[in-house]
């Protein structure tokens, strides 16, 4: 069985007249790793925003698991509370000891590289810093699907390429489902073993990604970015 599962899903907002999704349907296997492009507007925010739970389908039927974490542009932290207490909130609200908090979120911060700055806020982080933090959070209440809402956009190339390989390295390590979304169609190839591409509201094309990581060098990459790219442009 999939782990996620659009079955004839539409969305129309309140007051809109134009669905944001129109009678999509596709799965997500357990362990994949899927990213959804598009231009702006093309529906692939509001599916990962009805996996999250943050909206609700207009008609089909969504099926997807309870246990799901987002991580979102810049991180979207707490300015008030520290590193720590940022990726602490979410194991706070679920109850969990202070042993094993303590745990848990020097865990997360070890395996994103921001231990060291546990005492810090986010005010003193880099952008590239706060997306590590945020990535830790969504982590630490040990979700079954993680999201992962654009998260390098507004990031330098160099700390995207360090952020891509963090990411690869801990799915390959946790074997979570992870479902991105982005509007770069390298970065999308980069990392997932399938790729979405949606089209005002409707699933347009989906790709597989069968390559070894990692994968920007190789002549097989650059194949398959453009296979991708001449069906986004048509």
């Amino acid at each position: 069985m999939p782990l996620i599962e659009f079955d004839h899903i539409a969305k129309l907002y309140p007051g809109e007249t134009k669905p944001a999704l129109k009678d999509i349907s596709f799965s997500i296997a357990q362990g994949e790793f899927v990213c959804l492009i598009g231009a702006s507007g093309c529906g692939k925010t509001t599916v990962l925003k009805l996996i999250a739970g943050l909206e609700k389908e207009t008609s089909g039927t969504l099926r997807k698991p309870q246990h799901v974490a987002m991580a979102f542009q810049l991180g979207a932290l707490f300015p008030w509370l520290t590193v720590f207490e940022n990726v602490a909130l979410g194991l706070r609200q679920k109850g969990v000891g202070e042993s094993e908090l303590q745990r848990t979120v020097e865990k997360n911060l070890r395996a994103m590289n921001m231990h060291a700055f546990e005492q810090k806020y986010p005010a003193d982080l880099s952008g590239g810093q706060r997306q590590r933090v945020g990535i830790a959070r969504a982590l630490a209440v040990d979700p079954e699907v993680l999201l992962l809402d654009e998260p390098f956009s507004a990031l330098d190339p160099k700390t995207t390429a360090e952020l891509h390989d963090d990411i690869i390295a801990i799915w390959h390590e946790t074997k979570k489902t992870i479902v991105m979304v982005s509007h770069v169609i390298e970065e999308a190839v980069s990392l997932a073993d399938r790729v979405i591409l949606m089209k005002d509201g409707e699933v347009g094309s989906i790709f597989p990604v069968d390559l070894p990581y990692p994968r920007r060098e190789s002549d097989n990459f650059h194949r398959e970015v453009m296979r991708i790219r001449r069906e986004f442009f048509k």
